[in-house]
């Protein structure tokens, strides 16, 4: 029989994860719940300091192996080398997690330039497909895995403001379900959904008057999520407890129905 203990059921020991945008924010939360459940983890992000800062929390507090990299995601030839990095330092991938991201700020759809646009579909986008590409295509020769993307919650409620974002968001939930479909059985590929989160990147609104009334107004919880909220959900996607999971998306907003 199965053993459906939390502790057997979320184990993720000997495996070895990837994830992106690992260094900070949501990232950095999945970074310690792998590490904690047994993974060793690859920690990549711009900033190599900050990525070496987490590593060796890392190994100090878990006991597990920690390599930190750096990245750009929105460079497909940096994406390249990162995936090639991995399996020459690990052997191997179990998880990959695209949790980079990129929302910059325009006065109006009007003022958004090719590069602007460009970037954003390039973090949100782009560099998600190359390493899906990569990973799972290994993953898929090998004894399988879990890739999980992390989109947003732009991706179903249009928004003048957040317009290239939520579009590039929505193609990667499409992209789900394509790369599911791609390197299935042996791979499972899954999305979360979050909804607004407070990280370092939402500092300048999340403790304001006017999110506070929006979330009133259209968060069944009536509140914006804590970073440790998003571990239930990567802790499911990238363990055996969503063994027959794929292709789906899973909304960790707090009930955001129109925010």
């Amino acid at each position: 029989m199965r053993d459906y203990t939390a502790n057997k059921l979320f184990d993720l020991t000997g495996k070895i994860a990837l994830v992106t945008g690992g260094s900070r924010g949501l990232g950095r939360e999945m970074v310690r719940a792998f590490a904690q459940a047994g993974a060793d983890v690859m920690i990549a992000s711009r900033k190599l300091a900050q990525c070496e800062e987490l590593a060796e929390e890392i190994r100090e507090t878990y006991g597990r192996r920690a390599f930190p990299y750096a990245c750009h995601v929105g460079d497909w030839n940096q994406v390249e080398a990162l995936v090639e990095a991995a399996y020459q330092h690990f052997g191997r991938l179990d998880i990959l997690v695209n949790n980079a991201g990129l929302s910059p700020l325009y006065p109006s759809l009007n003022d958004v330039d090719e590069a602007l646009f460009d970037k954003v579909f390039s973090v949100n986008l782009k560099g998600p497909f190359r390493a899906m590409a990569m990973v799972g295509k290994r993953m898929a020769d090998g004894d399988g895995g879990s890739i999980i993307n992390v989109s947003s919650t732009a991706s179903f409620n249009p928004n003048p403001t957040t317009a290239p974002y939520g579009a590039a968001k929505g193609a990667l939930n499409h992209m789900t379900t394509t790369f599911a479909m791609e390197y299935g059985p042996k791979v499972r590929v899954n999305c979360i959904v979050p909804g607004p989160f407070d990280t370092d990147i939402s500092v300048g609104w999340f403790h304001s008057e006017a999110f506070a009334e929006r979330a009133e107004r259209n968060i069944a919880l009536k509140r914006g999520g804590q970073p440790d909220e998003i571990v239930g959900a990567a802790l499911y996607f990238a363990s055996d407890a969503s063994s027959f999971t794929t292709g789906t998306t899973l909304r960790v907003d707090g009930g955001s129905f129109g925010y």
